[in-house]
């Protein structure tokens, strides 16, 4: 039933399901070219998530580096040193055993830091980052 209901979604949407494609190269779009097109559409990015799946475009270069980088892997390193500060909000925003991403980029927003800059601090504090906000892991 939802694979019904995603191809319907997007048959009401002709101009997102335009944009996607546009948008996607050798069936990959960008973390970046997604986010744009969800708040460009106003899509729910777990929605939109959904249609990529639906249209076989897979999600890479994830701005966290945590996935579809250019070597198949993550390219985020461990911090050599994070604050008390930064590590007091990072476990502060951890959800169950992990932080989501969503609070992840919240994170790095309120800080004016880059968003790798709080996934190599959870690399070096050991705290998965979790669940993706498109879906992807």
């Amino acid at each position: 039933m939802k694979n019904k209901e995603n191809r319907k979604m997007l048959a009401d949407n002709p101009a997102l399901e335009n944009e996607i494609r546009r948008q996607a190269e050798n069936d990959e779009i960008s973390c970046p070219k997604a986010m744009q097109i969800a708040a460009q559409f106003g899509e729910p990015t777990l929605d939109l998530g959904q249609r990529f799946d639906e249209m076989k475009i897979r999600i890479v270069q994830c701005q966290l580096g945590l996935f579809g980088c250019l070597s198949g892997k993550k390219i985020v390193e461990p911090a050599s040193e994070v604050s008390s500060e930064l590590e007091e909000e990072i476990r502060q925003a951890v959800r169950g055993n992990y932080l989501p991403c969503k609070e992840a980029w919240a994170i790095a927003a309120k800080r004016k830091l880059p968003k790798m800059a709080v996934s190599s601090a959870c690399e070096t504090l050991k705290i998965k980052i979790k669940p993706c906000q498109l879906g992807a892991f």
